[in-house]
């Protein structure tokens, strides 16, 4: 439903600053693109994965095509809806089911049935679509559904169940519920999560999930842990801490980068945010990140801009800082050939300034890196960049790897 039909039913217009200038409708997951305007996660992936390289409104070329979560207007979006008398649950409780008119959608009656013991698991299943219709039909509302406390119930559940391989309706609520939970975490916030940080049987359940889950529950904990690993929340952070420093967890992570297409993305994004925490750096080398992200680089190097490649060069970029890192790289026969490859993109330079730096860091230490540069045609991707139309930093970085290389 568009916003439009959303202010008739409640008579209050909603602001031009948050709407998503691409959609038009409320800003659900608001980011910002390095030409500084914001957009709807959803609206500006699609867009940029049309194969459009440049900022809808501004339409400067984007010579970074990633985008950070705009916390900020999030919380602004949150205590706006609060503000128009979204309390009022109305159109939750006389939502008329699809298909049918005469049920009444009954919010309360739901989440009665979704805590109750003697109800079976199968039937909690259809709740959790039918929320989820309630969510997309209703973007407005679904602070009406955080209200109800559905999002803590539901991560209960999910994470509160013994899982196996053979509970096929066990995984399908998991899948079911963290999609619904991923709905509604941009208007409650990240502090449902951190309910997990003092349970150790939880903590177990997410680990178990993402071995045994489909690519769906996959996709869904990336995005979890790329949230609070970009959250603000001191205790945000130090649950995604205790996550990032299981070796279980880090490998099946690693493993995802390069497994399944609709999860891989995601684990890549989940890698980089994680990346950014120092604390948990050396452990996601123990376990393999970077030979999953050098593989990830060498396999989607010359593909479309929209590729998972410059995250994944960014992520190698923040691990080489430690020593482990830098040995990791080097011990891997790919290690300096990805690097070498995303130097100079036909398609954009993103990558290109984590690439150059990381290859400086290297080269500066070790004549193997350099030897190896050299031969994998470093020279001619690196006079190709500094003619082409990079920025500024990207080719003073490159200037100083030549002189490194001669």
């Amino acid at each position: 439903m568009k916003v439009e039909a959303l202010e008739e039913k409640m008579e209050v217009e909603v602001p031009p600053l948050f709407r998503c200038p691409i959609s038009l409708d409320l800003l659900r997951d608001p980011v910002t693109l390095c030409t500084g305007q914001t957009y709807d996660r959803s609206s500006i992936e699609k867009w940029l994965a049309s194969g459009k390289s440049t900022c809808p409104i501004t339409m400067q070329k984007l010579h970074d095509p990633s985008f950070v979560p705009n916390h900020t207007l999030r919380h602004l979006i949150q205590d706006w809806l609060h503000h128009v008398s979204l309390t009022d649950l109305e159109i939750v409780k006389n939502k008329t089911a699809p298909n049918s008119s005469t049920r009444e959608f009954d919010g309360q009656s739901l989440l009665l049935n979704l805590r109750s013991l003697s109800i079976p698991l199968d039937h909690k299943v259809k709740m959790l679509e039918e929320i989820i219709v309630l969510a997309e039909d209703l973007p407005l509302k679904n602070t009406a559904l955080v209200q109800l406390d559905f999002i803590n119930v539901i991560l209960d559940l999910v994470f509160g169940s013994a899982v196996n391989s053979e509970m096929i309706t066990s995984l399908r609520f998991a899948e079911l519920g963290l999609v619904c939970a991923l709905k509604l975490l941009p208007f409650s916030g990240l502090e449902p999560m951190n309910m997990l940080a003092n349970q150790e049987s939880k903590i177990t359940s997410f680990q178990t999930l993402f071995e045994l889950g489909s690519s769906v529950i996959k996709k869904s904990l990336c995005n979890l842990m790329e949230a609070m690993a970009s959250s603000s929340s001191p205790e945000t952070r130090r649950l995604c801490s205790v996550l990032g420093k299981s070796g279980r967890l880090l490998r099946q992570l690693s493993d995802a980068i390069n497994g399944c297409s609709e999860a891989s993305s995601s684990a890549t994004k989940a890698v980089l945010a994680l990346s950014c925490m120092e604390q948990i750096r050396e452990a996601m080398v123990r376990e393999g990140a970077i030979d999953s992200l050098i593989k990830c680089v060498l396999e989607n190097a010359q593909k479309c801009k929209t590729s998972s490649a410059p995250m994944a060069m960014r992520a190698i970029e923040l691990l080489i800082e430690t020593k482990s890192g830098k040995e990791a790289v080097l011990e891997n026969p790919n290690g300096v050939k990805a690097m070498v490859k995303m130097v100079f993109r036909v398609s954009d330079h993103g990558g290109s300034e984590s690439a150059v730096s990381c290859l400086v860091i290297l080269c500066e230490d070790s004549f193997k890196a350099r030897e190896r540069a050299i031969c994998n045609g470093v020279l001619t991707q690196v006079l190709l960049l500094l003619q082409s139309q990079c920025s500024g930093r990207i080719k003073i970085r490159a200037r100083l790897l030549l002189k490194l290389l001669r």
